[in-house]
């Protein structure tokens, strides 16, 4: 069936040529029947009656473009291509059928045009369908020229616009995966022996769930460059990862390496907030995620970590406030639900907890698929607060 909002039907109006009236009414004629035809959808009878007005008037841009997008829709590219160009001349500003006209150039293999056309509609399209589809061919070209950065763009615009389609989903997954590793492969060209390289190999060992090797590469880092920014933390997450006691008091330190080279360093600080916690130190944890609240106040985690420090000070209210802002932050945060239910649950408030409760489990069943589909792929095992949302924390 052809896809009838790319259609624009003329109607019976005048063409910049000024047919003449019996002319003029044969066109209308041959338009009106066209479209009694898409309605019965015979798009094969509705090129036809295109065919005929383009004989009759041949500037007629409407005519030129429905016929073209009729054999578009056919498969007939080739013979698409010339009345679309056509139109396009006489009327430049035909987003759809700019975008159309160059989807028909990539299928018959004249790339460069495609990517041409393509360029010039997506901005310029309105419809949401019509430039997430533009956007995906001209994903598929810069991909296939290995011009992943203006392929990556792309995908973040196109989230934006439909962040649940699956299609797109998969195609950033694919187009952020090749782009991380053409830049592994850059790094290692540009400075085999750098800092930057070792933290590289250091941070796809622990995807791969490789922790010991991956800690012997952080350090490694750490002997080139000890104030490269963010390798103190992820080496402090990887050790605190052993859970074990030395683990546990070398995080610690790493943690607090990471901001005496970025004293801004909002999640470390949340880190040090929960390892006071940990050890019941709530007076250390309190000032640790309070200063991570004010350096990110967008960040839920300093929220949670804070709520998390005043209901164990028996502050409940305060805490409320912010799990409330942590969810608005992040609906999908199962620990922020799971707490906030406890809050409204010691105020007396069922129905309001039983709620929070429900959007816990839900949530906390989600993340726990997702932390079977990461293990599946060989990454990081490792056990985080936004994967396995563990009421005991």
């Amino acid at each position: 069936m052809v896809a009838l909002f790319w259609v624009v039907l003329c109607l019976g109006l005048p063409s910049a040529s000024q047919s003449s009236p019996n002319r003029q009414r044969e066109i209308e004629s041959h338009n009106h029947q066209a479209a009694e035809y898409l309605k019965g959808n015979r798009p094969d009878l509705a090129i036809l009656e295109f065919r005929a007005i383009v004989a009759l008037d041949p500037n007629n841009v409407d005519a030129r473009g429905n016929l073209g997008t009729m054999l578009f829709f056919q498969g007939d590219y080739t013979n698409a291509i010339p009345q679309l160009r056509a139109a396009l001349k006489l009327r430049p500003t035909l987003w759809k059928t700019q975008s159309l006209l160059g989807i028909a150039e990539k299928r018959t293999g004249d790339i460069s045009r495609a990517r041409g056309d393509l360029e010039r509609a997506f901005p310029n399209v309105q419809e949401e369908k019509i430039r997430i589809e533009t956007g995906m061919e001209l994903i598929e070209i810069d991909s296939g020229t290995s011009d992943l950065d203006k392929a990556a763009g792309i995908v973040s615009e196109l989230r934006k616009l439909d962040p649940t389609n699956e299609a797109l989903l998969y195609t950033a997954y694919r187009i952020y995966s090749d782009l991380a590793n053409e830049s592994l492969l850059s790094l290692s060209v540009v400075d085999p022996n750098s800092a930057r390289m070792q933290q590289a190999i250091a941070h796809e060992l622990a995807k791969r769930g490789s922790n010991a090797e991956a800690i012997d590469h952080y350090r490694a880092a750490l002997k080139i460059d000890p104030k490269l920014p963010g390798l103190h933390f992820e080496l402090a997450d990887m050790l605190r990862a052993l859970s074990t006691a030395e683990g546990r008091d070398e995080a610690e330190k790493e943690y607090k390496a990471a901001l005496e080279v970025n004293p801004f360093d909002e999640q470390s600080e949340c880190k040090l907030g929960d390892i006071a916690f940990q050890r019941a130190d709530f007076k250390e944890a309190f000032e640790r995620y309070t200063r991570a609240v004010k350096l990110q106040p967008g960040d839920p985690e300093a929220d949670i970590g804070l709520a998390k420090v005043l209901i164990a000070m028996d502050q409940p209210q305060q805490a409320e406030a912010l799990l409330e802002h942590a969810i608005q932050l992040d609906p999908t945060s199962a620990v922020a639900h799971f707490r906030l239910g406890t809050v409204y649950r010691r105020e007396g408030r069922t129905a309001e907890a039983k709620h929070e409760l429900e959007e816990y489990q839900k949530y906390n069943q989600m993340k726990r698929r997702l932390r079977k589909i990461y293990h599946d792929l060989h990454q990081d095992e490792a056990v985080d607060e936004n994967i396995d949302a563990s009421p005991q924390k």
